[in-house]
């Protein structure tokens, strides 16, 4: 693919799914397909800024999960603490600057300080900007923004009459993040699933029947020649 010739959008989100249906086919256990989904994470975020895409956000891990067996949840926990691991070193060799989205407070105080030495050590980093969305719901985000102004708003360091569409954005977890310009799901969903509902205002929606361990280099380039075709106006008809 060459960008003389298609439009690489800017910032990509990707809503993870079927890990557990891809492992269900191999007759393998879930946490098989969720171990085989992080490693596709991995070399998804070498294929993104190969192809030119500066932002990758991905749908990891939201606030409803936590309503999965759990043994599920116990092995998602453990794969996230060794993907943190990793990702710190990774995060170095390939410049590559990660940011978590969510509400980490309920995770463990080792997954905490991991999280926060990640988003530390790569902060300066110049290359991919990687977002992983963690215990992240859109509705929740919006709400702890909304108590965040209403705080200040109550302290008189807030005035009503200076709200507006970009100020909240301030307050969101993605504060700084451009938009996404393209939102992929695997699987065959065609749902939000309560991810990055003000951010998606108006992102191009590209739904695959692949499943996410299945999903490579060639399926991002579809998403891509979709982007491509569509016709993206606004503010008119």
């Amino acid at each position: 693919m060459e960008d003389n010739i298609y439009q690489i959008p800017k910032h990509v989100a990707i809503i993870l799914d079927g890990n557990g249906r891809w492992a269900k086919k191999r007759f393998l256990p879930r946490k098989a397909g969720h171990v085989a989904g992080s490693k596709t994470v991995e070399q998804i975020c070498e294929d993104a800024w190969d192809l030119g895409i500066r932002y990758l956000t991905v749908y990891a891990f939201s606030t409803e999960n936590w309503k999965r067996p759990q043994d599920e949840v116990d092995a998602l926990m453990k794969l996230l603490r060794q993907y943190l691991k990793d990702c710190i070193k990774r995060s170095t060799k390939n410049n590559m600057c990660v940011r978590v989205l969510g509400d980490i407070s309920p995770l463990d105080e080792d997954l905490k300080a991991s999280i926060l030495e990640l988003e530390e050590v790569s902060k300066e980093n110049t290359g991919l900007h990687f977002q992983v969305a963690l215990n992240y719901g859109s509705r929740d985000e919006m709400l702890r923004a909304v108590r965040a102004m209403a705080e200040e708003v109550s302290e008189g360091r807030l005035a009503l009459d200076e709200i507006d569409e970009g100020h909240f954005s301030d307050y969101l977890d993605t504060k700084g993040i451009p938009d996404p310009d393209l939102l992929i799901r695997t699987s065959g969903e065609e749902r939000l699933s309560n991810f990055l509902l003000w951010q998606l205002a108006y992102t191009e929606f590209y739904f695959t029947d692949v499943l996410w361990p299945d999903f490579n280099k060639k399926e991002l380039q579809k998403a891509i020649e979709y982007y491509n075709k569509r016709d993206r106006r606004f503010g008119g008809v």
